[in-house]
């Protein structure tokens, strides 16, 4: 059967070019022209696909050689095509470099092999960021290396200016191959990354509105007419279109009513491909959608269960949480509902995920693992279980970060083959009725595992549920398998005796001094890096002298080329509480002002050099933002956090410029803003007149025991603060971590830090928005959050320091600050607070402003 498809296949150099960016702009641009697209991908990959979805209005579908087989790649392209309408013109997703695929088998399963295997055109998208007429050379490189790929054209992505791009085009036309467009950096249209990869579109509120901003962009900027043309030079398929109900087969004629069978979805279940649920209607079964993070109970009479790939790692809290469907699922397996369960699946059937409780069907536990497992494999039944049969061989691959213990039960699920960088080794947990394994196997390449699933559904008693189960109509399932309520009226804490003294380093410890697990701290959670403990540690061979005044200059010196300053735009202090100090002494203040809710250091400095100190409170209802119109014009001293601690609220530099007048001073403590992502609200590489700019070296580097941080602002003003500095204040350890934080290796290494707290600090966000705790946007690498007054408590009991929050003006004890950490750590954050009756009666703020100043 010959079938025209108008087809194009994006392809790229290497992973990081922008394939995901281009191509899924390419389908929602098209889209937008009322062509009807067809979105695929080249490999395994779950999370992509997603994105095409949201482009495209229809399902993304995979084409992987390894998985179902050379022979099924046209046909499945031709149903991806039709299903569920003709396409007009289907767009291919490449993976990795062009030519990458299969360790060991020289391009098998590359972007290459399934553009020559359906006959496509290449367009490559070029990063051209870090190079410009070398770009030329690459092209010629990839469009010649294989005479049966066809590189048709190039968008080029990346540029730095109109005059980049233009040199990067001319080196391009000398190969002959036309440039299709131009994009420049856009930050806002790059989705976010994890531990696994991008997020998935359906975990990002913002995914629509970003996808908006991206078919512009590409609409604008790269050729449509041009694409098209290409896309219609791919020559007719001769091929049939893969059919779901010729691999497996329907229900007979005297067939009882089709088995119900719940297929887990949502947020924490987002890999699942559209033709399993297709082969298993395709068989007769009625596919229900479960969403185990919202769904309190499984489908009545259900007769099978699909638990596939995901995130509930990222999900726990609300997959813990929801403990009357993890009754419900542990029962059912319990009765022989037949069950597979795949990678995330096998993590929620355990016993715990990072010490969440899970459904507790499968006798092990999970947790998060420092390795990523990403390998295709070959798997081999040993047992006849559910899904296979002795010495039966299927294709998968493995994609996670994750580990069970232990990794297999008596009779595993596949025995792993062994591949050059992974050993034999047994999988997972099965039987007549059950099948979990980390292994995903794409069920249109092996369609007898959709047939025997099918048919052990369809031969399973349906499952009812006891009256007065946890997923029973009328029950709540709250309150079951561990969860503790906090009383309706907690007990008050307990105030320090000088609030504004209190810092969270004393949160970290119980009563008996038994230490805890702290995310009160908002320092980095690591080590500092190697090039900076070497710095520290050579400070150590000035320790017997008195700090050098020539080398504290030298270090401010290269601070200042840091950012871009005079040499006398920069003091050196030890830690922004002595810089609080020094503001608070240089001069008589008549009405100094601190906006609160923040870090309450200015206010004691202030107090203690016998100042009168006047709050500006800024509010929850506003999201903590700052109106300077509310700063009383005779304050001649405005002091303001940016990112704000506690609230973690980044205020744009506009709003702090607007706060300078003549004769006012205005400081900025922006000892979090090199840990916000985000970079263009700071005040650090511009002046302005009458603003000083604080920086700490503590928060980023994790060295609060080095005091060590700098003032930037004018040189008279600079010359005030010096004038009540304490002689050697800045110790030789100072000294080397300012020259040390300021190098090249700083840069590079500020740039990774800060997007690994970005990371953490969006699972902290994500598990807080699933449990319904309210928290405060912002950018800092810690989060305000509202569980209510108690819950600190109970986290303590639990052995989990969070920042107690009444002891900043504006806030009261129904607050905690959260600082980001690893993503193990706060999933048992999240866990924890996921069992307690988080009761927080009006998420309005009172104003203490009144009864919190000092």
């Amino acid at each position: 059967m010959v079938s025209a498809l108008p087809r194009v296949v994006v392809a790229a150099p290497a992973s990081g070019h922008g394939k995901t960016t281009v191509a899924t702009g390419l389908m929602a641009a098209l889209a937008r022209r009322g062509l009807e697209v067809s979105g695929h991908k080249v490999g395994p990959d779950y999370i992509d696909p997603g994105y095409h979805a949201l482009a495209t209005g229809r399902p993304g579908r995979n084409l992987d050689p390894h998985l179902v087989g050379v022979e099924r790649i046209v046909p499945l392209l031709l149903h991806g095509s039709r299903t569920p309408r003709a396409a007009d013109v289907a767009v291919v997703e490449g993976v990795m470099g062009l030519f990458d695929g299969q360790i060991g088998g020289d391009g098998f399963a590359s972007t290459a092999h399934v553009a020559t295997l359906t006959d496509t055109p290449v367009v490559l998208v070029v990063d051209i960021s870090s190079a410009s007429r070398t770009i030329g050379a690459v092209v010629a490189g990839l469009a010649g290396f294989d005479p049966g790929v066809r590189v048709a054209g190039v968008i080029l992505n990346k540029a730095g200016s109109p005059r980049h791009a233009e040199e990067v085009r001319r080196a391009v036309a000398a190969t002959g191959i036309p440039v299709l467009g131009v994009l420049g950096r856009d930050d806002h249209i790059v989705a976010p990354s994890r531990h696994l990869g991008l997020v998935p579109a359906a975990e990002r509120a913002d995914a629509a509105t970003a996808l908006d901003r991206l078919a512009d962009q590409v609409a604008e900027r790269v050729d449509l007419d041009a694409v098209l043309e290409i896309a219609r030079s791919a020559p007719p398929l001769d091929a049939p279109a893969w059919d779901p109900t010729a691999e497996v087969r329907g229900p007979g004629a005297g067939a009882a009513a089709r088995p119900r069978v719940a297929v887990a979805g949502g947020r924490a279940f987002t890999f699942t491909y559209a033709e399993t649920t297709e082969l298993l209607a395709a068989a007769g079964c009625e596919v229900v959608v479960v969403d185990p993070t919202h769904d309190q109970r499984l489908p009545d009479d259900v007769q099978g269960i699909y638990l596939g790939g995901g995130f509930p790692e990222v999900h726990a809290a609300a997959l813990s949480r929801n403990a009357a469907l993890r009754e419900d699922l542990r029962a059912a397996v319990a009765a022989g509902v037949p069950t597979v369960a795949e990678c995330a699946g096998l993590l929620y059937l355990t016993e715990t995920l990072d010490h969440a409780p899970m459904v507790g069907a499968v006798a092990a536990t999970a947790a998060m693992s420092p390795r990523l497992t990403l390998a295709y494999r070959s798997a081999t039944s040993t047992e006849p279980t559910l899904l296979g049969r002795p010495g039966e061989t299927v294709t998968g691959h493995e994609f996670h970060r994750t580990r069970v213990e232990p990794a297999a039960g008596g009779t595993p699920a596949w025995v792993l083959e062994p591949t050059a960088s992974h050993p034999r080794t047994a999988d997972g947990f099965a039987g007549p009725t059950l099948h979990a394994s980390y292994l995903h196997v794409h069920w249109a390449g092996h369609p007898h595992l959709a047939q025997r699933f099918a048919d052990a559904a369809a031969a399973a008693t349906a499952y009812r549920r006891s009256p007065g189960s946890p997923g029973a109509l009328g029950t709540s399932g709250r309150g079951t398998s561990g969860s503790r309520e906090l009383p309706e009226v907690p007990r008050p804490e307990v105030a320090p005796a000088d609030p504004l003294r209190h810092h969270g380093d004393v949160e970290t410890s119980d009563a008996t001094g038994r230490p805890l697990v702290d995310l009160a701290v908002n320092t980095y959670d690591g080590p500092p890096p190697p090039w900076l403990a070497d710095a520290l540690r050579a400070s150590l061979e000035d320790a017997g002298a008195y700090p050098d005044a020539g080398r504290v200059r030298a270090a401010q010196a290269a601070t200042a080329r840091h950012h871009s300053r005079a040499d006398d735009e920069v003091l050196a202090v030890a830690g922004l509480a002595e810089a609080f100090t020094l503001v608070a002494r240089a001069r008589a203040w008549r009405h100094p002002v601190v906006v609160h809710p923040q870090f309450t250091e200015p206010d004691v400095a202030l107090r203690a050099a016998g100042h009168t100190v006047h709050h500006v409170l800024t509010h929850a209802s506003e999201n903590f933002a700052l109106d300077p119109s509310r700063v009383p014009e005779e304050a001649d001293l405005v002091v303001v956090g940016n990112p704000t601690n506690p609230t973690g609220r980044v205020h744009p530099a506009a709003t702090l410029r607007a706060l300078t007048r003549p004769g006012r001073l205005v400081v900025v403590d922006e000892a979090f803003m090199d840990s916000v992502p985000d970079r263009r609200h700071t005040l650090a590489d511009a002046p302005v007149p009458g603003l000083l700019v604080l920086r700490s070296l503590t928060k980023l580097w994790g060295i609060p025991g080095v005091r060590a941080g700098y003032v930037l602002g004018e040189p008279a003003v600079l010359a005030e603060l010096r004038a009540v500095q304490t002689p050697w204040s800045v110790s030789a350890a100072a000294i080397a971590a300012l020259h040390a934080c300021v190098g090249p290796d700083a840069v590079a290494e500020a740039a990774r830090r800060t997007g690994e707290l970005a990371a953490w600090r969006l699972v902290l966000t994500r598990g807080l928005d699933e449990l319904g705790v309210h928290h405060v946007p912002g950018g800092a690498p810690f989060v305000l959050a509202r569980p209510g007054a108690g819950v600190r408590d109970a986290l303590r009991a639990d052995g989990l320091a969070v920042r107690r929050a009444d002891t900043f003006p504006g806030l009261d004890a129904s607050w905690v600050r959260i600082a980001a950490r690893r993503p193990a750590t706060t999933r048992r954050l999240l866990s924890a607070l996921g069992v307690l009756d988080l009761r927080v009666p009006d998420l309005g703020v009172p104003d203490l402003g009144a009864a919190a100043r000092p």
